[in-house]
């Protein structure tokens, strides 16, 4: 069996737990991560507050492959990840004199002054290996397992590509979906059934309501391809019996 590798994120801010901001980036490492065999199981949003953050980021990177954290890195005073995340590995968090050059020459052209507000944001914990920032100059950063990335979606995308080489993942998780023209009380005993019958797939079920009445889509994942067919062939097979009508959709990653 291919070992499962396992990743969670910290989506950091106040303006995401009031509402006024939605998040933009849990979809997008989700489809990512699992792309280069890492799975997503568990998404944190924490406010501004150092203590909030060091305790998730101990917490999840005791029991996952990888962290990654989104927000709070840049020049403004809510901005303390780095610091918090100082805190969570009991370091010194001080100003990083490689990021501090990258500043320099990301500000050369004497546009934005490179003032005390900006140089704050090379201030790293102690030990911090550097994450580009192709976008904004402004680097993240990596501590051990934990990667610390911007909040806006277009820099964090762009600092998770351009780091995504560094993990070291298992099987990518493949899934193929059903729908049927079924009440979800109507086949929930048969999807019991057929999951237990097949080790290693799991199928989640998600109910939709159109002109023709109720129906159920049903996603069906594994990292084993052979597995996921023959669970999905017994899957319709099941729900024909019941008299629905399943039709397969298409193979997916994710």
């Amino acid at each position: 069996m291919t070992r499962i590798v396992t990743a969670s994120v910290v989506i950091i801010g106040n303006e995401i737990l009031s509402g006024r901001t939605q998040d933009g980036n849990l979809a997008y490492l989700a489809r990512g991560l699992n792309e280069l065999g890492v799975r997503l199981v568990e998404a944190r949003v924490v406010a501004d507050d150092d203590a909030a953050i060091a305790e998730a980021v101990n917490a999840l990177r005791a029991r996952r492959d990888y962290v990654f954290t989104t927000g709070g890195i840049g020049p403004t005073h809510d901005d303390i990840t780095a610091r918090a995340i100082a805190k969570a590995f009991g370091v010194p968090c001080r100003r990083n004199p490689d990021a501090v050059a990258i500043l320099e020459r990301f500000y050369a052209d004497g546009e934005h002054p490179l003032n005390e507000a900006r140089l704050s944001m090379a201030d790293m914990p102690e030990g911090a290996e550097l994450v580009d920032n192709p976008v904004s100059g402004a680097p993240g950063f990596r501590m051990e397992n934990v990667f610390v990335f911007a909040g806006v979606p277009r820099i964090m995308q762009a600092m998770f590509e351009g780091m995504k080489h560094r993990l070291v993942g298992g099987a990518p998780v493949r899934s193929r979906s059903v729908a049927v023209d079924l009440p979800e009380g109507t086949i929930a005993e048969t999807l019991a059934r057929v999951e237990a019958a097949h080790p290693g797939v799991e199928i989640g079920s998600y109910p939709y309501y159109r002109s023709r009445g109720f129906g159920v889509k049903l996603v069906l994942r594994s990292v084993e391809e052979d597995r996921l067919a023959t669970a999905t062939e017994a899957l319709i097979e099941a729900l024909r019996v019941l008299g629905g009508k399943p039709v397969e959709e298409t193979v997916e990653t994710g």
